[in-house]
């Protein structure tokens, strides 16, 4: 009467412990990106857990609380290595002050690669999966500059925050794109040119744009180019125009390409964007890993361009473009 009892436990066992073994051997990979909320990192998650699922690979996720937040980041590092993450995918909030945190990291043999936005040196991590934001900006700038057709500028920038490498390499490139006095795209400061009459950080945040724009309007009310960091910047910048009967008087130009920032390019609201592709990167980097765990070999090192669209609301001779019907198609790399 004992031993069929007997058996079955220990079969039980049996399975049990090759369940223990297969989840050990799992790959284990941490994606941190620099908030939960902005579209743009939601969709790079997205990206991130369905290579995983579909490479078998164990997803760890976390965020900082708003842009900029390193510490946020560096606990979240932490936390991840501590639950056995061998690779760890980071957007860096603060290019220098996550540079110890990484080099804790790597010291401990974990593979530390950035996503989006490079570290300050880009030498810091392992590699950089990323939008060549200082062409993405020229591209906006050139398309700005035709549409304008010769009409004097008096351009607003609605920037990320001093010091980013992705906020000044967008906002030095489309002053270049445009033709205007402007740094290369090692330069993390932000050019300011004659033509640029207001400068103002917006962190990517509708919010914090339409209140940048409104002191922008206080301050030169003759505005006729915005360049904004990023989609929502400019949605919350198109309020604040559109509430001072100005959204007709205002080219809108920026960067990012999601869904919804298409929709507004459809709409008229945003001239251009230049768009880049999350999912690519959130893929690369878990494929990355994945090949890291199982054969022991690190990623090749430097940086891989995952590109770049012009996507326009109107085709303009000798700038090269794509209509939104094809932008919604691609956007994000959702096809």
């Amino acid at each position: 009467m004992l031993k069929t009892p007997i058996r079955i436990t220990s079969t039980l066992a049996a399975l049990f412990a090759a369940g223990a073994c297969a989840a050990a051997n799992q790959p284990v990979i941490g994606l941190i990106t620099k908030t939960e909320t902005n579209p743009f990192f939601v969709k790079m998650k997205e990206g991130a857990t369905a290579e995983a699922t579909a490479k078998g690979a164990k997803l760890l996720s976390g965020a900082g609380k708003t842009d900029g937040d390193n510490a946020g980041q560096v606990t979240a590092m932490e936390n991840m290595i501590a639950a056995g993450a061998k690779t760890i995918l980071i957007t860096p909030s603060d290019a220098k002050a996550i540079i110890p945190a990484i080099k804790k990291a790597q010291k401990q043999g974990v593979q530390v690669i950035a996503l989006d936005s490079p570290t300050d040196p880009a030498t810091a991590v392992d590699a950089l999966f990323a939008t060549d934001n200082y062409k993405a900006g020229v591209l906006i700038g050139q398309y700005a500059k035709a549409a304008m057709g010769g009409k004097a500028p008096k351009i607003a920038t609605l920037d990320l925050f001093p010091g980013h490498p992705v906020g000044a390499q967008r906002h030095n490139g489309f002053l270049k794109g445009y033709g205007l006095k402007s740094f290369d795209a090692k330069n993390n400061e932000l050019a300011k040119p004659a033509e640029v009459v207001c400068m103002a950080d917006s962190f990517g945040d509708p919010a914090k744009g339409q209140t940048a724009m409104e002191n922008c309007l206080q301050k030169a009310p003759d505005i006729n180019i915005l360049y904004t960091i990023n989609e929502p910047a400019a949605a919350g910048a198109y309020n604040a125009l559109k509430k001072a009967g100005k959204e007709k008087d205002v080219l809108i130009v920026s960067v990012d390409g999601g869904c919804d920032g298409i929709k507004d390019v459809a709409a008229g609201k945003i001239a251009a964007t230049s768009q880049q592709y999350p999912l690519k990167m959130a893929s690369m980097g878990v494929d990355a890993g994945v090949a890291f765990a199982t054969t022991g070999k690190k990623v090749k090192a430097g940086y891989t361009d995952t590109g770049v669209t012009l996507i326009a609301n109107k085709a303009i001779a000798g700038v090269d473009s794509k209509d939104p019907n094809v932008g919604l198609d691609l956007c994000w790399g959702n096809k």
